[in-house]
């Protein structure tokens, strides 16, 4: 069987030796052999624990449910629906925090017409002269000048 050392394992994925660490010491990954000298070998089933580890971190899951997830996924196909939920409740997590940027976005976009307004006129008291913009404002700030 083929195994690597840390250093390999770190130039073949990109991440850094105390990041392969972190992970064993974190129980992330299954129990990572050592050789008569104590040094860390890692298989290609590790290899692989590896990519998945760093496909679930790209969709932004927190540590703990990734933890989750690696120990359902060392007990089998009996845990496909409790992934799953893992799953759903990430995205649900997701679609939140992208509503939250979004209107910050919004709130973005006013003020930038806002300002751009304000410098056509020459003074930043545009409210008066354009309901557009007070009425946006409204909506966007829930009745606050901002």
């Amino acid at each position: 069987m083929i195994t690597y050392s840390i250093g390999e394992v770190a130039k073949r994925t990109g991440m850094t030796t105390h990041t392969l660490r972190y992970y064993e010491k974190e129980g992330l990954l299954p129990v990572i052999h050592k050789n008569s000298s104590g040094a860390r070998r890692f298989n290609e089933h590790d290899m692989e624990c590896l990519e998945v580890l760093e496909c679930l971190k790209s969709t932004g899951l927190p540590l703990k449910e990734i933890k989750l997830y690696m120990d359902l996924r060392q007990k089998g196909d009996t845990t496909l629906n409790e992934r799953l939920q893992i799953f759903i409740r990430q995205k649900k997590r997701l679609e939140d925090q992208i509503r939250v940027l979004n209107e910050s976005m919004d709130k973005i976009n006013f003020k930038i017409k806002f300002f751009e307004e304000a410098i056509k006129v020459g003074e930043d008291k545009v409210f008066e002269k354009n309901d557009e913009l007070k009425a946006e404002c409204k909506r966007l700030f829930k009745g606050k000048s901002k």
